[in-house]
């Protein structure tokens, strides 16, 4: 029986390409720094009261947080989605051996009985030998079937479970995301009441 490649899709090798690995890697390193000098920028501004850097540092580091936590996110989700196109070719593959199985053990048990029915026209004389063959090769197909369509079942539960922890992460990360703009919005309005006082002295 042929064994079907499993190909993986076009798209699945860009997540897998040097220049996503290398953005998912160094992607946090670089936001941290960025954190890092607006916080030295904000902290060398003239007319800041401590309370407003107190709370222009929290926030900063909420929006750390939240921007690490959305790239793990992130990760596990691009991971998640080249497993379930990985299961899905594998599925696709297993599903064309499993009807090739039983095409084939179909064809076996009609010449199995078309031999029977001769035997039987004949006066009961059968060819032992070759009805012996004919009967293990059925029994080898069926347990090939078998095998397979196992494995067909238990590739239609990964891929569920993929799906589930897909749709999981996604939700998940519009949640971050939501937070992430509220806290972005709350930076800037801080922003804008440390610059005020000091605008107003230069005038």
């Amino acid at each position: 029986m042929k064994s079907h490649s499993t190909e993986l899709p076009r798209w699945q090798k860009i997540f897998k390409s040097r220049l996503v690995e290398l953005v998912v890697t160094y992607g946090n390193t670089f936001f941290v720094v960025l954190i890092i000098i607006l916080v030295l920028l904000v902290i060398d501004t003239q007319e800041v009261s401590p309370n407003q850097i107190r709370s222009l540092l929290i926030l900063m580091i909420s929006i750390a947080f939240c921007f690490l936590w959305k790239q793990s996110l992130l990760r596990r989700l691009v991971t998640l989605i080249s497993q379930q196109a990985t299961l899905l070719a594998s599925n696709e593959a297993f599903k064309k051996q499993a009807e090739s199985a039983s095409e084939a053990a179909k064809k076996y048990m009609e010449e199995n009985d078309q031999l029977k029915k001769e035997a039987a026209e004949d006066g009961g004389k059968l060819d032992v030998g070759s009805t012996e063959v004919k009967l293990e090769e059925n029994k080898s197909l069926k347990n090939d079937l078998k095998k397979l369509k196992d494995e067909l079942a238990n590739t239609k539960k990964k891929l569920e479970k993929a799906e589930n922890e897909a749709l999981a992460m996604q939700k998940q990360s519009e949640g971050l995301t939501k937070e992430y703009d509220r806290l972005l919005e709350e930076h800037a309005k801080l922003q804008a009441s440390v610059r005020g006082p000091s605008d107003k002295k230069e005038e």
